[in-house]
Protein backbone atom coordinates (compact mmCIF):
# COMPACT_ATOMS: atom_id res chain seq x y z
CA UNK A 1 0.00 0.00 0.00
CA UNK A 2 0.98 3.60 -0.42
CA UNK A 3 2.68 5.63 2.24
CA UNK A 4 2.13 9.20 3.35
CA UNK A 5 -1.06 11.20 3.50
CA UNK A 6 -1.49 11.49 -0.24
CA UNK A 7 -0.51 7.98 -1.28
CA UNK A 8 1.31 7.58 -4.58
CA UNK A 9 -0.46 10.41 -6.39
CA UNK A 10 1.93 12.85 -8.13
CA UNK A 11 2.82 15.76 -5.85
CA UNK A 12 2.81 18.21 -8.78
CA UNK A 13 -0.88 17.69 -9.66
CA UNK A 14 -2.38 21.11 -10.37
CA UNK A 15 -4.76 22.09 -7.55
CA UNK A 16 -8.35 23.04 -8.28
CA UNK A 17 -9.12 26.76 -8.21
CA UNK A 18 -12.80 26.65 -9.24
CA UNK A 19 -14.76 23.47 -8.55
CA UNK A 20 -17.55 24.46 -10.92
CA UNK A 21 -15.34 24.82 -13.99
CA UNK A 22 -12.14 22.93 -13.11
CA UNK A 23 -13.05 20.09 -10.73
CA UNK A 24 -10.77 17.14 -10.05
CA UNK A 25 -11.82 14.19 -7.88
CA UNK A 26 -8.12 13.41 -7.35
CA UNK A 27 -7.56 16.75 -5.59
CA UNK A 28 -6.56 16.35 -1.93
CA UNK A 29 -9.54 18.42 -0.74
CA UNK A 30 -11.97 16.02 -2.44
CA UNK A 31 -10.16 13.05 -0.94
CA UNK A 32 -10.12 14.42 2.61
CA UNK A 33 -13.50 16.23 2.83
CA UNK A 34 -15.67 16.24 -0.31
CA UNK A 35 -18.96 17.15 1.38
CA UNK A 36 -18.61 20.98 1.24
CA UNK A 37 -17.60 20.71 -2.42
CA UNK A 38 -20.74 18.76 -3.33
CA UNK A 39 -22.96 21.11 -1.33
CA UNK A 40 -21.62 24.14 -3.16
CA UNK A 41 -22.03 22.56 -6.60
CA UNK A 42 -25.69 21.55 -6.26
CA UNK A 43 -26.88 25.13 -6.64
CA UNK A 44 -26.19 25.73 -10.31
CA UNK A 45 -25.53 23.97 -13.61
CA UNK A 46 -23.75 20.63 -13.71
CA UNK A 47 -20.06 21.23 -13.05
CA UNK A 48 -17.60 20.74 -15.90
CA UNK A 49 -13.83 20.37 -16.22
CA UNK A 50 -11.41 20.28 -19.13
CA UNK A 51 -9.39 17.71 -17.23
CA UNK A 52 -9.86 14.06 -18.13
CA UNK A 53 -10.26 15.20 -21.77
CA UNK A 54 -13.54 16.89 -20.84
CA UNK A 55 -15.88 15.65 -18.08
CA UNK A 56 -19.07 16.57 -16.21
CA UNK A 57 -19.93 16.21 -12.53
CA UNK A 58 -23.60 16.03 -11.48
CA UNK A 59 -24.11 16.26 -7.71
CA UNK A 60 -27.92 16.40 -7.47
CA UNK A 61 -29.66 13.08 -6.96
CA UNK A 62 -32.14 13.67 -9.80
CA UNK A 63 -29.33 14.39 -12.29
CA UNK A 64 -27.25 11.39 -11.22
CA UNK A 65 -30.32 9.17 -11.47
CA UNK A 66 -31.29 10.50 -14.91
CA UNK A 67 -27.85 9.74 -16.34
CA UNK A 68 -27.56 6.35 -14.64
CA UNK A 69 -30.88 5.25 -16.15
CA UNK A 70 -30.23 6.69 -19.62
CA UNK A 71 -28.32 3.87 -21.30
CA UNK A 72 -29.16 5.27 -24.71
CA UNK A 73 -27.13 8.46 -24.32
CA UNK A 74 -24.56 7.26 -21.77
CA UNK A 75 -22.53 4.08 -22.22
CA UNK A 76 -20.80 2.06 -19.51
CA UNK A 77 -17.94 1.09 -21.80
CA UNK A 78 -15.63 3.11 -19.56
CA UNK A 79 -16.59 3.39 -15.88
CA UNK A 80 -13.40 4.77 -14.33
CA UNK A 81 -12.36 8.37 -14.92
CA UNK A 82 -8.73 8.70 -15.92
CA UNK A 83 -6.45 11.58 -16.86
CA UNK A 84 -6.17 10.16 -20.39
CA UNK A 85 -8.10 7.55 -22.30
CA UNK A 86 -6.30 4.33 -23.09
CA UNK A 87 -5.32 4.13 -26.76
CA UNK A 88 -6.96 0.71 -26.90
CA UNK A 89 -10.19 -0.24 -25.09
CA UNK A 90 -9.67 -1.66 -21.59
CA UNK A 91 -10.48 -5.28 -20.85
CA UNK A 92 -14.29 -5.49 -20.57
CA UNK A 93 -15.62 -6.25 -17.09
CA UNK A 94 -19.09 -7.71 -17.68
CA UNK A 95 -21.70 -6.91 -16.52
CA UNK A 96 -20.33 -3.58 -15.21
CA UNK A 97 -19.09 -2.41 -18.62
CA UNK A 98 -21.93 -4.00 -20.59
CA UNK A 99 -24.71 -2.02 -22.28
CA UNK A 100 -28.15 -3.25 -23.32
CA UNK A 101 -29.14 -5.61 -24.77
CA UNK A 102 -26.13 -7.74 -23.69
CA UNK A 103 -26.10 -6.46 -20.12
CA UNK A 104 -29.08 -8.43 -18.83
CA UNK A 105 -27.67 -11.78 -19.97
CA UNK A 106 -24.23 -10.92 -18.57
CA UNK A 107 -25.74 -10.05 -15.19
CA UNK A 108 -27.86 -13.19 -15.08
CA UNK A 109 -24.67 -15.26 -15.02
CA UNK A 110 -23.80 -13.81 -11.61
CA UNK A 111 -27.12 -13.06 -9.90
CA UNK A 112 -27.76 -16.59 -8.55
CA UNK A 113 -24.36 -16.57 -6.85
CA UNK A 114 -25.19 -13.45 -4.81
CA UNK A 115 -28.80 -14.20 -3.89
CA UNK A 116 -29.90 -13.66 -0.27
CA UNK A 117 -29.89 -17.42 0.30
CA UNK A 118 -26.35 -17.87 -1.00
CA UNK A 119 -25.10 -14.88 0.98
CA UNK A 120 -26.73 -16.21 4.17
CA UNK A 121 -24.60 -19.32 3.84
CA UNK A 122 -21.51 -17.13 4.11
CA UNK A 123 -22.55 -15.38 7.33
CA UNK A 124 -21.11 -17.95 9.80
CA UNK A 125 -17.77 -17.84 7.96
CA UNK A 126 -17.82 -14.05 8.03
CA UNK A 127 -18.39 -14.06 11.79
CA UNK A 128 -15.50 -16.47 12.30
CA UNK A 129 -13.24 -14.27 10.19
CA UNK A 130 -14.20 -11.13 12.12
CA UNK A 131 -13.58 -12.77 15.49
CA UNK A 132 -10.26 -14.26 14.40
CA UNK A 133 -9.13 -10.80 13.32
CA UNK A 134 -10.25 -9.22 16.59
CA UNK A 135 -8.45 -11.96 18.53
CA UNK A 136 -5.24 -10.71 16.98
CA UNK A 137 -5.37 -7.21 18.48
CA UNK A 138 -8.07 -7.03 21.18
CA UNK A 139 -5.51 -7.39 23.99
CA UNK A 140 -3.30 -4.60 22.58
CA UNK A 141 -5.50 -1.71 23.68
CA UNK A 142 -5.73 -0.34 20.15
CA UNK A 143 -5.22 -1.04 16.47
CA UNK A 144 -5.49 0.36 12.99
CA UNK A 145 -9.10 -0.66 12.34
CA UNK A 146 -8.74 -0.11 8.58
CA UNK A 147 -5.52 -2.06 8.09
CA UNK A 148 -5.97 -4.77 10.75
CA UNK A 149 -9.71 -5.35 10.45
CA UNK A 150 -11.82 -3.67 7.75
CA UNK A 151 -9.69 -4.62 4.78
CA UNK A 152 -9.28 -8.27 5.73
CA UNK A 153 -12.96 -9.14 6.02
CA UNK A 154 -13.88 -8.78 2.32
CA UNK A 155 -10.46 -10.02 1.18
CA UNK A 156 -10.92 -13.34 2.96
CA UNK A 157 -14.52 -13.74 1.87
CA UNK A 158 -13.86 -13.08 -1.82
CA UNK A 159 -10.78 -15.33 -1.78
CA UNK A 160 -12.97 -18.10 -0.35
CA UNK A 161 -15.69 -17.52 -2.96
CA UNK A 162 -13.22 -17.43 -5.86
CA UNK A 163 -11.37 -20.48 -4.61
CA UNK A 164 -7.93 -18.84 -4.40
CA UNK A 165 -5.43 -18.92 -1.50
CA UNK A 166 -5.90 -16.35 1.25
CA UNK A 167 -2.10 -16.14 1.47
CA UNK A 168 -2.25 -14.15 -1.78
CA UNK A 169 -4.31 -11.36 -0.21
CA UNK A 170 -1.35 -8.97 -0.24
CA UNK A 171 -1.33 -9.28 -4.03
CA UNK A 172 -5.03 -8.51 -4.30
CA UNK A 173 -4.73 -5.40 -2.16
CA UNK A 174 -1.70 -4.14 -4.09
CA UNK A 175 -3.35 -4.65 -7.48
CA UNK A 176 -6.53 -2.89 -6.40
CA UNK A 177 -4.55 0.05 -5.06
CA UNK A 178 -2.59 0.33 -8.30
CA UNK A 179 -5.70 0.09 -10.48
CA UNK A 180 -8.14 2.31 -8.59
CA UNK A 181 -5.86 4.85 -6.91
CA UNK A 182 -2.46 5.13 -8.57
CA UNK A 183 -3.77 3.94 -11.92
CA UNK A 184 -6.03 6.95 -12.38
CA UNK A 185 -2.95 8.99 -13.32
CA UNK A 186 -0.29 6.33 -14.01
CA UNK A 187 -1.02 4.32 -17.15
CA UNK A 188 1.88 1.92 -16.74
CA UNK A 189 1.06 0.84 -13.20
CA UNK A 190 -2.59 0.49 -14.12
CA UNK A 191 -1.79 -1.76 -17.06
CA UNK A 192 0.76 -3.80 -15.12
CA UNK A 193 -1.61 -4.43 -12.23
CA UNK A 194 -4.49 -5.32 -14.54
CA UNK A 195 -2.25 -7.73 -16.46
CA UNK A 196 -0.93 -9.28 -13.25
CA UNK A 197 -4.47 -9.92 -12.02
CA UNK A 198 -5.50 -11.35 -15.39
CA UNK A 199 -2.45 -13.65 -15.43
CA UNK A 200 -3.24 -14.75 -11.88
CA UNK A 201 -6.69 -15.90 -12.92
CA UNK A 202 -5.31 -17.56 -16.06
CA UNK A 203 -3.07 -19.60 -13.75
CA UNK A 204 -5.97 -20.71 -11.59
CA UNK A 205 -8.13 -21.52 -14.61
CA UNK A 206 -5.30 -23.69 -15.95
CA UNK A 207 -5.07 -25.51 -12.62
CA UNK A 208 -8.76 -26.34 -12.73
CA UNK A 209 -8.47 -27.65 -16.25
CA UNK A 210 -5.86 -30.07 -14.86
CA UNK A 211 -8.21 -31.06 -12.05
CA UNK A 212 -6.21 -29.19 -9.39
CA UNK A 213 -6.66 -26.05 -7.26
CA UNK A 214 -4.73 -24.18 -4.59
CA UNK A 215 -7.92 -23.32 -2.73
CA UNK A 216 -8.91 -24.07 0.84
CA UNK A 217 -10.07 -27.72 0.85
CA UNK A 218 -13.24 -26.61 2.65
CA UNK A 219 -14.03 -24.01 0.00
CA UNK A 220 -17.25 -23.79 -2.02
CA UNK A 221 -17.98 -26.22 -4.82
CA UNK A 222 -18.17 -24.89 -7.41
CA UNK A 223 -16.20 -21.73 -6.70
CA UNK A 224 -16.62 -18.54 -8.72
CA UNK A 225 -13.74 -19.36 -11.07
CA UNK A 226 -15.30 -22.70 -11.94
CA UNK A 227 -18.73 -21.10 -12.37
CA UNK A 228 -17.31 -18.60 -14.84
CA UNK A 229 -15.33 -21.29 -16.67
CA UNK A 230 -18.52 -23.32 -17.11
CA UNK A 231 -20.73 -20.32 -17.83
CA UNK A 232 -22.54 -19.70 -21.09
CA UNK A 233 -24.72 -17.14 -22.83
CA UNK A 234 -27.61 -18.60 -24.80
CA UNK A 235 -25.86 -21.95 -24.79
CA UNK A 236 -22.56 -20.55 -26.06
CA UNK A 237 -19.56 -20.90 -23.67
CA UNK A 238 -18.22 -17.60 -22.33
CA UNK A 239 -15.20 -16.22 -24.17
CA UNK A 240 -11.91 -16.04 -22.26
CA UNK A 241 -11.94 -12.23 -22.20
CA UNK A 242 -15.42 -12.33 -20.64
CA UNK A 243 -14.34 -14.80 -17.96
CA UNK A 244 -11.15 -12.91 -17.12
CA UNK A 245 -12.88 -9.53 -17.14
CA UNK A 246 -15.62 -10.66 -14.79
CA UNK A 247 -13.15 -12.34 -12.42
CA UNK A 248 -11.11 -9.13 -12.32
CA UNK A 249 -14.30 -7.22 -11.56
CA UNK A 250 -15.30 -9.61 -8.75
CA UNK A 251 -11.88 -9.26 -7.18
CA UNK A 252 -11.81 -5.45 -7.30
CA UNK A 253 -15.46 -4.85 -6.46
CA UNK A 254 -15.49 -7.56 -3.81
CA UNK A 255 -12.72 -6.00 -1.75
CA UNK A 256 -12.19 -2.27 -2.02
CA UNK A 257 -15.79 -1.11 -1.76
CA UNK A 258 -16.71 -3.17 1.30
CA UNK A 259 -13.39 -2.46 2.99
CA UNK A 260 -14.16 1.24 2.57
CA UNK A 261 -17.72 0.92 3.88
CA UNK A 262 -16.66 -1.03 6.97
CA UNK A 263 -13.87 1.43 7.73
CA UNK A 264 -16.06 4.52 7.29
CA UNK A 265 -18.78 3.01 9.50
CA UNK A 266 -16.31 2.20 12.28
CA UNK A 267 -14.90 5.71 11.95
CA UNK A 268 -18.37 7.23 12.36
CA UNK A 269 -19.21 5.07 15.37
CA UNK A 270 -15.85 5.85 16.94
CA UNK A 271 -16.55 9.57 16.65
CA UNK A 272 -20.23 9.36 17.66
CA UNK A 273 -20.52 7.41 20.92
CA UNK A 274 -24.29 8.07 21.15
CA UNK A 275 -24.85 6.24 17.87
CA UNK A 276 -22.53 3.46 19.00
CA UNK A 277 -24.34 2.99 22.30
CA UNK A 278 -27.71 3.04 20.57
CA UNK A 279 -26.71 0.22 18.24
CA UNK A 280 -25.47 -1.83 21.18
CA UNK A 281 -28.67 -1.23 23.15
CA UNK A 282 -31.01 -1.67 20.15
CA UNK A 283 -29.54 -4.52 18.07
CA UNK A 284 -32.75 -4.77 16.04
CA UNK A 285 -31.90 -1.36 14.58
CA UNK A 286 -28.80 -2.71 12.83
CA UNK A 287 -30.28 -3.38 9.33
CA UNK A 288 -31.75 0.13 9.14
CA UNK A 289 -28.52 1.62 10.51
CA UNK A 290 -26.48 -0.24 7.89
CA UNK A 291 -28.54 1.37 5.13
CA UNK A 292 -28.01 4.79 6.66
CA UNK A 293 -24.27 4.31 7.03
CA UNK A 294 -24.15 3.19 3.39
CA UNK A 295 -26.03 6.32 2.38
CA UNK A 296 -23.91 8.72 4.39
CA UNK A 297 -20.55 7.14 3.54
CA UNK A 298 -21.18 5.55 0.15
CA UNK A 299 -17.73 4.64 -1.17
CA UNK A 300 -18.25 4.21 -4.92
CA UNK A 301 -18.15 6.78 -7.71
CA UNK A 302 -18.53 5.49 -11.27
CA UNK A 303 -18.29 7.11 -14.69
CA UNK A 304 -20.13 7.01 -17.99
CA UNK A 305 -19.08 7.98 -21.49
CA UNK A 306 -21.38 10.22 -23.53
CA UNK A 307 -22.55 8.06 -26.41
CA UNK A 308 -23.93 10.89 -28.54
CA UNK A 309 -24.40 14.64 -28.19
CA UNK A 310 -27.07 15.26 -25.57
CA UNK A 311 -28.29 18.14 -23.40
CA UNK A 312 -29.17 17.63 -19.75
CA UNK A 313 -30.66 20.47 -17.65
CA UNK A 314 -29.21 22.98 -20.08
CA UNK A 315 -25.72 21.45 -20.23
CA UNK A 316 -24.54 20.40 -23.72
CA UNK A 317 -22.60 17.16 -23.39
CA UNK A 318 -20.58 16.06 -26.40
CA UNK A 319 -19.97 12.56 -27.71
CA UNK A 320 -16.84 11.03 -26.15
CA UNK A 321 -16.87 13.21 -23.03
CA UNK A 322 -17.11 11.58 -19.63
CA UNK A 323 -19.56 12.01 -16.77
CA UNK A 324 -18.54 11.27 -13.18
CA UNK A 325 -21.55 9.75 -11.40
CA UNK A 326 -20.92 10.61 -7.78
CA UNK A 327 -23.37 8.35 -5.99
CA UNK A 328 -21.94 9.58 -2.66
CA UNK A 329 -22.83 13.17 -3.64
CA UNK A 330 -26.33 12.12 -4.67
CA UNK A 331 -26.74 10.47 -1.27
CA UNK A 332 -26.03 13.77 0.46
CA UNK A 333 -28.57 15.78 -1.57
CA UNK A 334 -30.98 17.54 0.86
CA UNK A 335 -33.64 17.64 -1.86
CA UNK A 336 -33.79 13.84 -1.63
CA UNK A 337 -32.89 13.18 2.00
CA UNK A 338 -34.00 15.40 4.91
CA UNK A 339 -31.02 16.18 7.16
CA UNK A 340 -28.83 14.72 4.44
CA UNK A 341 -25.64 15.76 6.22
CA UNK A 342 -26.59 13.85 9.38
CA UNK A 343 -26.51 10.14 10.13
CA UNK A 344 -30.01 9.17 11.28
CA UNK A 345 -29.76 5.53 12.31
CA UNK A 346 -33.51 4.93 12.17
CA UNK A 347 -34.10 6.75 8.86
CA UNK A 348 -37.12 5.04 7.31
CA UNK A 349 -37.25 6.40 3.75
CA UNK A 350 -33.81 5.75 2.39
CA UNK A 351 -33.66 5.20 -1.37
CA UNK A 352 -29.91 5.67 -1.36
CA UNK A 353 -27.64 5.12 -4.33
CA UNK A 354 -24.71 3.49 -2.56
CA UNK A 355 -25.00 0.47 -4.86
CA UNK A 356 -25.75 2.51 -7.96
CA UNK A 357 -28.99 3.20 -9.80
CA UNK A 358 -30.60 1.47 -12.74
CA UNK A 359 -29.46 -1.64 -14.57
CA UNK A 360 -25.92 -1.42 -13.19
CA UNK A 361 -26.98 -1.59 -9.58
CA UNK A 362 -24.33 -3.67 -7.80
CA UNK A 363 -24.83 -7.42 -8.21
CA UNK A 364 -23.03 -8.00 -4.90
CA UNK A 365 -25.17 -5.68 -2.77
CA UNK A 366 -26.52 -8.54 -0.62
CA UNK A 367 -22.99 -9.70 0.14
CA UNK A 368 -21.75 -6.19 0.94
CA UNK A 369 -24.66 -5.55 3.30
CA UNK A 370 -24.04 -8.80 5.14
CA UNK A 371 -20.31 -8.20 5.48
CA UNK A 372 -20.84 -4.66 6.75
CA UNK A 373 -23.53 -5.69 9.23
CA UNK A 374 -21.56 -8.63 10.60
CA UNK A 375 -18.31 -6.65 10.80
CA UNK A 376 -20.01 -3.96 12.89
CA UNK A 377 -21.90 -6.45 15.07
CA UNK A 378 -18.84 -8.50 15.91
CA UNK A 379 -16.70 -5.40 16.51
CA UNK A 380 -19.24 -3.82 18.88
CA UNK A 381 -19.77 -7.15 20.60
CA UNK A 382 -16.07 -7.40 21.43
CA UNK A 383 -15.04 -3.72 21.50
CA UNK A 384 -18.08 -1.69 22.63
CA UNK A 385 -16.04 1.31 23.76
CA UNK A 386 -13.38 2.80 21.50
CA UNK A 387 -12.30 6.14 20.13
CA UNK A 388 -10.44 7.44 17.10
CA UNK A 389 -6.91 8.25 18.21
CA UNK A 390 -4.99 9.66 15.28
CA UNK A 391 -4.96 10.97 11.74
CA UNK A 392 -7.18 9.34 9.13
CA UNK A 393 -5.79 8.79 5.65
CA UNK A 394 -8.40 8.45 2.92
CA UNK A 395 -8.01 6.66 -0.39
CA UNK A 396 -7.69 8.43 -3.72
CA UNK A 397 -9.68 7.69 -6.82
CA UNK A 398 -13.14 6.30 -7.51
CA UNK A 399 -13.59 4.39 -4.22
CA UNK A 400 -13.36 6.49 -1.05
CA UNK A 401 -12.70 5.01 2.37
CA UNK A 402 -10.28 5.33 5.29
CA UNK A 403 -7.00 3.57 4.64
CA UNK A 404 -5.69 4.24 8.14
CA UNK A 405 -8.00 4.31 11.15
CA UNK A 406 -6.08 4.34 14.45
CA UNK A 407 -8.31 3.59 17.44
CA UNK A 408 -7.78 2.90 21.12
CA UNK A 409 -9.88 0.77 23.42
CA UNK A 410 -9.55 -1.13 26.62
Amino acid sequence: MSGGKGGDRPADRRPVTDWRTDWDHLDARWRDDPFPIWDALRDGPIARTERFEGAWLPTRYEDVEAIARDTGNFTSRRVVLRDRKFDDPPLPAPPLTSDPPEHKAHKQVLLPLFSPREVARLEPLTRRICNALIDGFVADGGCDAAQQYARHVPVRIIAYMLGVPIRDSHLFIRWIHEILEVGASDDERNRNATKAMRDYFRHHIALRKEGRTEADPDGPEPDLIRVMMDGSLNGVPLEEKHVLGTLNLLMVAGIDTTWSAIGASLLHLGRHPDDRRRLIEEPGLMPTAVEELLRAYAPVTMAREVRQDVELVGCPMKKGEMVLLSFPAANRDPAMFPDADKVVLDRQENRHAAFGIGIHRCVGSNLARMELRVAIEEWLGRIPDYRVAGEIRWSDGSVRGPRTLPVTFG
